[in-house]
């Protein structure tokens, strides 16, 4: 009577999973298993953890296990399943290559050995002993195992000479453990895990194989049927208290570097003027990985006070370089994403015949410009109007000075103000009613800088919306917005 309860809590528990990793609305994910091709070198780890990923989620998953070129060739031709797990990444960056890998989340590292019979009984101490005649010696293929691949290129001309001698060569390095706790060979190479989870085997030193190290990875496929719980998968075993724990306890060194969570929480600051650009974005970058970004869209004068004064954000989008290094300590490097230009907005008649920044200090000129405390426009538009000696006289016209770009183009639409210092960006739709004259100065333009936070929860998934933010697809909606790409 006592297992009943329990029993139908982790019902429901794997139920709610399944209904979150929909996203709540009943979609097609939950009901259909994952399709993992995984390397077999990896098999012990991956099973392991595939069981928990069902009994947590409720979402079954089929593992196909083979020789890296293998699952990569199976993959090109049956154009089916949800993640791929190769030995080694190098096969990870082919399959992206030619577009079969979307998302990347790295997994673990594994180091390739020289192996022995335990108690090695033959005295094999070094390479060349390999090439004695009584040393039977398997080898994985290098054609179509990630260990084989990474020894050959260690190895160099020492490979040819023991692919010579070798009695077989092995599509898995599973088959080469297998052969050695059986007895049926002498030594062989393959990753270091599968020497404890086989047994009857040990390591032998040897200074060429020496830092030869495979870094796993695990690939979401763009043809996965479903992509949120693929991803939800690969960040499960990169997990540091799911996945990645199993992984240390089998032998490898596990790379993961956040906790594991169905649907993330990242918060996002960013400079209000780049909203049109990145919002849609964002919103596909939820929807895909099961993650929530809340944003927060400010002056970045504004921001940057916010964060002096405890606020946290995983990640900073800032709309000028100069904001960025005040709050350099608190974010890893940046990289810049995009360009702005300031510009003057009139109406389309510019009836008080506007046509510089000189012009700006006509007598009876009601001026708006960004607030040179809170935003980086207003802190450019100062540098800007300082370095053309115009400073002082246009200064007196400024009757609005705003936050955003966007509050001072609504103004001169509606007739309040009779012309503005913004963005380009900030003219985006409307062309009808306004004309934009361009300020030909090279201090007029503002890089766009991003960073994630040096103390973020989640570093990988942080990684990935900044990557999301970086696509060609995104460069796109940048320059329909008015910005030019910087990358």
């Amino acid at each position: 009577m006592k297992r009943g309860p329990s029993i139908l809590l982790v019902v429901i528990f794997a139920a709610l999973a399944a209904w979150l990793l929909t996203g709540g609305d009943g979609g097609p994910e939950g009901r259909q298993p994952l399709l993992v091709h995984c390397a077999a070198g990896l098999r012990e780890p991956v099973e392991e953890v595939a069981r928990m990923f069902e009994a947590e989620t409720g979402t079954p998953v089929q593992l196909q296990f083979g020789g890296s070129q293998q699952l990569l060739a199976t993959i090109a031709a049956a154009k089916r399943g949800d993640v791929f797990i190769p030995g080694d990444d190098g096969f990870l960056a082919t399959a992206k290559q030619r577009g079969d890998v979307a998302e990347t989340i790295a997994l673990a590292r594994m180091d390739v050995v020289l192996a022995v019979r335990k108690g090695n009984p033959l005295k094999v101490a070094s390479i060349s002993d390999l090439l004695r005649p009584d040393v039977r010696l398997v080898l994985p293929d290098a054609e179509s195992a990630a260990c084989g691949r990474l020894a050959r290129a260690a190895l160099g001309a020492q490979w040819s000479e023991l692919a010579k001698k070798a009695i077989v060569m092995k599509p898995t390095v599973n088959e080469i453990a297998n052969d050695l706790k059986l007895g049926s060979a002498d030594a062989g190479i393959l990753f270091a895990p599968l020497v404890a989870q086989y047994g009857g085997m040990e390591i032998v030193g040897t200074p060429e194989l020496a830092g030869v190290k495979a870094n796993v990875a695990a690939g979401v496929l763009k043809v996965s049927a479903s992509p949120t719980t693929a991803l939800a998968f690969a960040r499960y075993l990169a997990a540091t208290d799911r996945g990645a724990k199993i992984l240390k306890d089998t032998g490898y060194e596990p790379l993961g570097r956040e906790a594991w969570a169905l649907n993330p929480e990242l918060k996002l600051f960013a400079g209000a003027m780049l909203r049109p650009a990145i919002e849609k974005t964002l919103a596909d970058f939820e929807k895909r990985e099961g993650v929530k970004v809340t944003t927060v869209y400010n002056g970045c004068g504004i921001l940057v006070g916010q964060m002096k004064t405890g606020e946290k954000p995983d990640a900073y989008f800032a709309c000028e370089t100069s904001f960025m290094k005040e709050v350099k300590d608190i974010f890893l490097d940046s990289e810049d994403i995009s360009t702005n230009r300031l510009v003057i907005l009139v109406p389309k008649a510019n009836p008080h015949g506007i046509k510089s920044l000189r012009d700006l200090a006509k007598p009876g000129i009601r001026l708006g410009v960004g607030h040179e405390k809170q935003c980086a426009l207003g802190a450019l538009t100062k540098t800007t109007l300082i370095q053309d000696g115009t400073y002082d006289a246009v200064q007196k016209n400024v009757v609005v000075q705003a936050p955003t770009g966007d509050l001072l183009v609504n103004q001169l639409r509606t007739g309040s103000l009779d012309a503005v210092v913004a963005y380009i960006s900030n003219a985006v739709g409307s062309g009808d009613l306004l004309s934009a004259i361009a300020v030909d100065l090279p201090c007029a333009i503002a890089a766009q800088p991003l960073a994630p936070s040096r103390e973020t929860a989640y570093p990988e998934t942080a990684r990935r919306l900044i990557e999301a933010l970086k696509t060609d697809e995104s460069r796109r909606r940048f320059e329909s917005q008015g910005f030019h790409w910087a990358k």
